[in-house]
């Protein structure tokens, strides 16, 4: 770094006015750029959104580099300050928006000389200390007790490699100003040499840098934080998975039920096939407490339920396993769907974290072929007959865990065989930008001819899927076929 008070040189003088202030307007439009980046970014971030906070301190970062530049280059088209640090008649300060005259980032220069053990500092320079000008400059012995003491070791060691060894000063250490204020300080600096390569003073540039270490950290928290989210998420998603996993069937092509169980798929006239399939949503983030499952149950009997409770992640899986836990063991009772749902109701409604969820609770019976189902504000079955489909007429009852002593009312109906019952949850919707021809339910009544002419309920699953399947859907959905063999 040239010296401009060099003891073998005169001054260093200022580069051509029209080449600074060419730099100076590149770095206020790179600053209306900025600016208007942090703008749009305001305008579309949630205000407690992680993101924001580290896209906001990356440009509080770079603006703060930008009105270092635009003060810096102003000060080099004025050119350096003449002994006595008084800045030349006329000029011109040129940062990039009005500043006061401690503002961070200010930069300063000084001399001192070895040989006269005098100091010489720019107006700037007193600024930066927070030091008056009639209290003249620090010497270089007397520097060191306005850093902090752990840093008064770097600075010695810094001085005396220039003066000594002539190596440059390059390093950062915190000073206390006379208001009692701590600024960190960026130093660089260069012997100046005699004739026999002696150093007789030393010439260095101090700039505060407080604010751009404060940017810094907080660009470095708000990584962090993102970084231990991330974790946190990626950690929350597979515990969740793994829950759903264990708590869900896990039917690879229609269910068999295991040994001892109701002979419910074994082919004979009344008995059920079954088939069911869970549909992720197109983020794979969201896992949610929807759920599927069928029971055999003692006297032959079958139980067949699908639901699902608002929210994602652990919390939601955790009570689609308490609710579905619950669900099972007492319809091992012989309860019927309709106190049952009840039931669940109130479990729900006493849980420590509280939700809200629907269900469709079916108790099928194949020596009468004959189905009793309950329902908690959930899409109804539909019921596949000869090429047509229908749903079927709910009976009462709203969402499960929003009225502590609500009623559930109880529904049968007379299945035939061939007949194909699908029960499915809210998210079988896919997400589309469009116009959708006909609601869910629609959609799924015109698979009807194609149900028909299935030959077991995984193969309407399959139509199903052709149809929903592919498509990117903004929740997770459930999906449970059954069939009553001729």
């Amino acid at each position: 770094m040239p010296s401009p008070l060099h003891a073998d040189s005169s001054a260093a003088q200022p580069p051509e006015h029209g080449t600074v202030d060419a730099l100076i307007s590149q770095t206020r439009r790179l600053r209306g750029g900025l600016d208007a980046v942090r703008r749009a970014a305001a305008a579309g971030e949630e205000p407690d959104d992680a993101h924001r906070r580290w896209h906001r301190a990356l440009c509080d970062l770079a603006a703060h580099h930008l009105d270092d530049l635009g003060e810096h280059l102003g000060q080099l088209r004025e050119g350096p300050p003449p002994p006595g640090g008084t800045a030349p008649a006329g000029a011109v300060q040129a940062p990039p928006a009005p500043q006061p005259a401690t503002a961070p980032g200010r930069a300063g220069s000084a001399e001192w000389n070895l040989l006269t053990d005098e100091a010489t500092w720019s107006e700037e320079l007193f600024q930066l200390f927070g030091r008056r000008p009639e209290d003249g400059p620090l010497t270089l012995d007397e520097l060191p007790s306005w850093l902090l003491e752990e840093d008064r070791g770097l600075l010695t060691t810094m001085v005396t490699g220039c003066l000594v060894d002539g190596k440059p000063i390059d390093g950062e250490f915190r000073i206390v100003r006379a208001d009692g204020s701590t600024r960190a300080v960026h130093m660089m600096g260069e012997p100046v040499l005699d004739g026999d390569g002696a150093a007789t003073s030393m010439w260095a540039v101090l700039r505060d840098v407080s604010e751009l270490r404060r940017s810094r950290r907080a660009v470095d928290e708000t990584s962090d934080s993102l970084q231990r989210r991330r974790h946190l998420a990626r950690a929350e998603h597979r515990i969740a998975v793994e829950l759903q996993e264990a708590v869900l069937p896990p039917w690879r092509g229609s269910l068999r039920f295991p040994q001892g169980g109701a002979p419910q798929s074994d082919g004979a006239p009344g008995t059920l096939d079954l088939a069911a399939h869970y549909l992720p949503s197109a983020s794979s983030a969201l896992v949610g407490g929807d759920w599927f499952d069928a029971l055999g149950l003692p006297g032959g009997q079958t139980l067949l339920s699908v639901g699902g409770l608002t929210g994602h992640g652990v919390a939601a899986t955790s009570g689609m396993a308490m609710l579905l836990g619950a669900l099972r063991g007492m319809a091992v009772t012989g309860a019927e769907p309709g106190p049952l749902m009840g039931w669940l109701n109130r479990l729900l409604d006493a849980s420590a974290q509280p939700a809200l969820g629907s269900a469709v609770c079916c108790r099928y019976d194949p020596a009468s072929r004959t189905l009793a189902w309950s329902q908690a504000g959930h899409p109804a079955p539909l019921l596949f007959r000869g090429g047509r489909g229908r749903a079927l007429q709910p009976p009462e009852g709203m969402l499960l865990g929003a009225v502590a002593d609500a009623a559930y009312g109880q529904a049968e109906e007379l299945l035939e065989p061939g007949d194909v019952l699908l029960l499915h949850t809210d998210g079988l919707s896919p997400h589309s930008a469009g116009p959708v021809a006909g609601t869910v339910t629609d959609r799924l009544l015109d698979l009807a001819p194609r149900f028909t002419a299935a030959r077991c309920a995984q193969d309407c699953v399959r139509a199903v899927l052709e149809e929903f399947g592919g498509k990117e859907r903004e929740d997770d959905a459930c999906l449970l076929i059954g069939r009553i063999n001729g």
